[in-house]
């Protein structure tokens, strides 16, 4: 499943997966999410953790992972993904030039870090609206 991440900055939006990821997750939790921020950013800048509680992804679920792709460019600022999986963090690593926006890969001790790092996006991105 996937879980909202309580208590982060404003304009960052974060899950944690925990278990088997299924594409209800998406529909329920992961798209009505980046669709809100969205509508009221007009981007997304997110954190996605991996932990030790993730189990896997269904087909269904990578499905609707691939589906995010249709999202206009504009609308990534950062990305975060944070993970002590290695197999994941090189997937993520290798396929992170094609992701829109910028996209980093964190160990899980450093998600602290990720989490900053994706904020000084979204404060960048509120400022620039406000004086726009």
């Amino acid at each position: 499943m996937i879980e909202p991440l309580d208590g982060l900055p404003a304009g960052v939006i974060g899950f944690r997966a925990v278990g088997t990821i299924e594409a209800e997750d998406y529909r329920d939790v992961l798209d009505p999410a980046i669709h809100a921020a969205l509508d009221a950013r007009g981007r997304v800048d997110c954190v996605f953790v991996m932990g030790e509680e993730f189990d896997h992804y269904s087909l269904g679920a990578m499905w609707e992972d691939a589906k995010l792709i249709g999202l206009p460019h504009s609308a990534w600022g950062r990305a975060a993904f944070v993970t002590d999986h290695d197999v994941l963090a090189g997937i993520a690593t290798a396929f992170g030039g094609l992701v829109p926006g910028e996209f980093r890969v964190f160990p899980l001790a450093q998600r602290d870090e990720a989490i900053a790092w994706v904020a000084e996006s979204a404060t960048t991105a509120a400022s620039s609206a406000s004086s726009d």
